[in-house]
């Protein structure tokens, strides 16, 4: 995003905040998103610097004399304290902490499905979505079209649960144009039209191995009713086919239904995956229900075992694992300045708009505090495809498709604005232990990709 609609969108999002008294004073005369377009590297640091103290004063109990003071004038020991990876627990050991797998009760045999209107009376409404629109004459033109153009009253408006149109990818351009990507075969769409329960991945970019679910572990129920989708693109296809992972002649690999993606609709490869990740609802329109699982990941356990246990048995309509380590959006925002998972300058633009439409530190101990994390482990979602979820994957989709692509920074602040947009509708999300995770499926490395070779002059 350049400079000029970065400036455009904030006066945008200003503008809807105040409408909506949501901005408070401090924010109106000039800070946080008002000058987001305006931001420098300094002012990143300078953010960054100020959040890692907060947080070390917090985790060593307020003892100050524990760590650099910020207003040192030792500028090189707060910098080397920060650079030792301290920052949000003591000093401590050398080894890495160590994260295992846990028991869980599944159910002797599920060769059965139950409608999701049969395990409570989830919340009810009915969800369009914008097929089509006129590409607007300020949009910034380097932007995807994919996800429409969603104004900012129009985002503000989404968040209620109420019969509504609303954006959530797919979305065309008028008449004549081209296609804004994720080109799908049509045999693979009829195919796919006709999917009860899915299991889906994706792997775009050669970034990963394809990893086949353990058959073994599948009841003969799963396999011939539950659909196991891949999602690749050309380049995947030829490295997994050269591999030995080629699709057999009705698209095969093992119990992966290879489905081959034509003109991805991002050049980030992190932000084309969040489009099976999220809107499998629309991807697999006659679904009731879906699991994601990430390419890093190989599933061991029967997926209609799984769905027993954390939808129907909890009597859930979104299932989601907390984080193994973090649990606090801040904290989370700072891991991804230390790796540079993205640009700091638009994660402070993201955060600094969160904060300014309510986001809260996590609350350890808050009573009433609405999840037992603000920070969850993405790469495993269980889901019922009921209105809520619907709306909320939609949600969630559009803050990853208009902020940054690390769709961690926007979890929290999309179901507390949603709760807080409905309360008298609730949202039943199923928020499970880390360690429950690593036994749905077994966990691996991304594949690391080698350099292009260099060629001389």
């Amino acid at each position: 995003m350049n400079e000029a609609s970065a400036a455009l969108e904030s006066s945008q999002i200003l503008q809807v905040a105040r409408s909506s008294n949501k901005v408070s004073d401090s924010f109106e005369e000039g800070g946080g998103l008002a000058v987001a377009g305006n931001f420098d590297m300094q002012d990143s640091r300078k953010v960054t610097m100020e959040m890692e103290i907060s947080l070390v004063h917090e985790e060593i109990g307020g003892n100050s004399s524990s760590f650099p003071s910020s207003n040192s004038s030792n500028k090189i020991e707060r910098q080397n304290f920060f650079r030792a990876g301290f920052v949000g627990k003591p000093p401590g050991g050398k080894h890495r902490k160590q994260y295992l797998p846990c028991p869980v009760e599944f159910a002797e045999a599920v060769d059965y499905f139950m409608e999701p209107d049969l395990v409570r009376n989830f919340t009810q409404f009915s969800l369009g979505y914008v097929n089509s629109e006129e590409r607007p004459p300020k949009m910034n033109s380097s932007r995807s079209g994919f996800g429409g153009h969603q104004t900012m009253e129009q985002r503000e408006n989404s968040f209620y649960a109420s019969n509504q149109t609303l954006h959530c990818g797919f979305v065309k351009g008028p008449p004549g144009s081209p296609s804004t990507g994720f080109d799908l075969d049509d045999n693979d769409k009829a195919y796919m039209s006709k999917c009860i329960v899915v299991v889906s991945s994706c792997i775009f970019g050669s970034s990963d191995f394809l990893r086949r679910p353990a058959s073994k572990n599948m009841s003969e129920f799963a396999k011939e009713n539950v659909c196991f989708v891949m999602f690749v693109d050309d380049q995947t296809l030829e490295k997994i086919s050269s591999e030995g992972n080629k699709p057999d002649g009705r698209g095969y690999v093992g119990l992966w239904k290879v489905v081959v993606v034509k003109n991805l609709p991002y050049s980030d490869m992190r932000r084309t995956g969040k489009v099976p990740k999220f809107l499998s609802h629309r991807l697999f329109p006659s679904s009731r229900y879906s699991i994601w699982v990430d390419s890093k990941l190989r599933l061991v356990v029967d997926p209609m075992h799984i769905i027993e246990h954390f939808l129907w048995r909890n009597k859930s309509e979104f299932a989601i694992s907390k984080h193994y380590d973090r649990q606090c959006v801040w904290e989370e925002v700072l891991q991804n300045k230390r790796l540079n998972k993205y640009s700091h300058r638009e994660i402070d633009r993201q955060f600094y708009f969160y904060r300014s439409d309510g986001l809260t530190k996590f609350d350890t101990l808050g009573p009433n505090t609405p999840l037992p994390s603000y920070v969850p482990e993405g790469s495993f979602i269980i889901r019922a495809h009921t209105p809520m979820s619907n709306l909320f994957s939609c949600l969630w989709f559009n803050e990853v498709e208009r902020f940054t692509s690390r769709d961690q920074l926007s979890f929290a602040y999309t179901y507390l604005k949603l709760r807080r947009s409905n309360p008298d509708k609730p949202f039943y999300l199923n928020m499970f232990e880390d360690c429950e995770r690593r036994t749905l499926a077994k966990l691996f490395r991304h594949r690391v990709l080698q350099p292009p070779p260099t060629t001389g002059p």
